[in-house]
């Protein structure tokens, strides 16, 4: 399951209306958190600053694989979750 952004949504400046934090860890939470570990509000965000259409995710299970943070370096991610139980409640979930 990947979270399908459109182009023209990806170009626009688009800017939250709320966020809260997430309460459980689900597949869209922990691509949140690789997004939010790159430095990243999230996919949204990440399309608009890197000019990207496709955001590269492993096959299997649908995360994220490679970030390019605002640096220019690069964050891998593991195939697995990473994002632990204790982590979840740091991880932000925006509202668009």
């Amino acid at each position: 399951k990947k979270s399908e952004v459109s182009g023209v949504m990806a170009k626009a400046d688009i800017k939250p209306k709320c966020i809260h934090h997430a309460k459980k860890w689900s597949d869209d939470v922990e691509n949140l958190y690789r997004f939010q570990q790159a430095g990243y509000r999230d996919e949204f965000e990440y399309k608009q600053v890197k000019q990207v259409d496709v955001v590269e995710c492993w096959p299997e299970t649908g995360f994220v694989k490679k970030l390019q943070r605002r640096d220019n370096t690069f964050y891998y991610f593991n195939k697995q979750r990473e994002c632990e139980d204790e982590e979840v409640h740091k991880v932000k979930v925006y509202v668009y």
